[in-house]
């Protein structure tokens, strides 16, 4: 593969939308709401035991975007919200992503998160899921107290399938039989699952009709998907293929992401071997993932990939089109973009 052409079509599909401007756009569009929302975190977030907030605080404090209550707010916003509901939605949807990461962390085994220690490695495994644990328990608190049962529904549904992802994704691990479909299988649950609850459970507070609660529904499915392939994406560098810290933890994991499944298919049999070889490997060494890396885009594997994250990306934004007038659609149907465009 040419990665000069490679990187220059990249460069245009990076120029039409400029992912830091959606971002802050988002950012800009969600504000009040989201200072409600993150003083409902720190609120919430407090114990008798230290170590509870300690913990919590250190994750929720680490610096990440917030996407996904955002998103509930932003679903919220595109209506005439008549209470607060939304607030504990979003709050509630944030407390669960954060719970999922803690937890992944202990599973995972991974000592590093969003650039620092991981939580697992400061105050061990057993402080970090039992304090995910807090987490979720605070979330469905936040949930009861609007007394919205249908709400509380969708967002304890997707709780469960999540958990139902993860094990799934767990037993697929250093598993070279996985089919594409399983692959697709483990994201839907594990990471779509979240994102859909959060965009339709925010339509629901803005009193969405129900066609319109269930194309908040689709779009926050649909994204959630393009989200996750590039993640995956990323984790071997993005298109540039830049080795930094923690590139290559997928492969260390042993995870059969899409990128790895589209190699494996047709990649030539010694760097099948070699793939197979360092999938799992816990010590694998930066050369081994830089051969890997190599590879992978040899195959086109990573160029694949993200031709069907921008499918689910596409996909996504053509459940908006009623709102493609209202300035927080217009903002929406651009995070369908970004989530593509920040693999480049």
């Amino acid at each position: 593969m040419s990665m000069g052409r490679n990187m220059s079509g990249a460069q245009a599909m990076a120029d039409q939308v400029k992912p830091k401007d959606v971002v802050d756009e988002l950012i800009a569009f969600t504000r009040d709401d989201m200072e409600s929302v993150n003083e409902m975190l720190l609120a919430r977030v407090g114990s008798r035991v230290e170590m509870v907030p300690e913990v919590a605080s250190y994750l929720i404090d680490a610096g990440g975007k917030r996407l996904r209550p955002m998103l509930t707010v932003a679903a919220a916003r595109l209506f005439t919200p008549q209470n607060t509901h939304h607030i504990n939605y979003a709050a509630a949807v944030e407390f669960m992503h954060t719970a999922t990461l803690l937890h992944d962390d202990v599973v995972d085994e991974s000592s590093k998160r969003r650039g620092k220690l991981a939580a697992r490695m400061v105050w061990g495994n057993a402080a970090s899921v039992l304090v995910g644990d807090f987490l979720l328990g605070q979330a469905f608190m936040m949930m009861v107290e609007t007394r919205d049962v249908d709400a509380l529904g969708v967002l304890s549904q997707a709780a469960a399938i999540i958990a139902e992802g993860e094990v799934f994704q767990l037993s697929k691990a250093n598993d070279l039989t996985t089919q594409v479909d399983e692959y697709f299988a483990v994201i839907k649950a594990k990471t779509a699952a979240l994102f859909e609850a959060a965009t339709e459970v925010g339509a629901m507070a803005g009193g969405a009709t129900e066609a319109q609660r269930k194309a908040l529904k689709q779009y926050g499915a649909e994204l959630g998907i393009a989200f996750q392939i590039v993640d995956d994406v990323l984790d071997y560098g993005g298109v540039s293929g830049t080795i930094g810290k923690n590139v290559g933890d997928d492969l260390r994991e042993g995870k059969m992401t899409l990128p790895i499944l589209h190699a494996l298919q047709n990649a030539n049999q010694a760097d099948c071997d070699f793939i197979k070889a360092h999938l799992g490997d816990a010590e694998a060494s930066a050369e081994a993932v830089s051969r890997v890396v190599e590879i992978l885009h040899n195959t086109n594997a990573l160029e694949d990939a993200l031709k069907r994250a921008r499918e689910h990306a596409d996909v996504a934004k053509t459940h908006l089109k009623e709102f493609a007038d209202h300035p927080g659609g217009r903002i929406l149907i651009d995070v369908a973009d970004y989530c593509v465009e920040r693999a480049y």
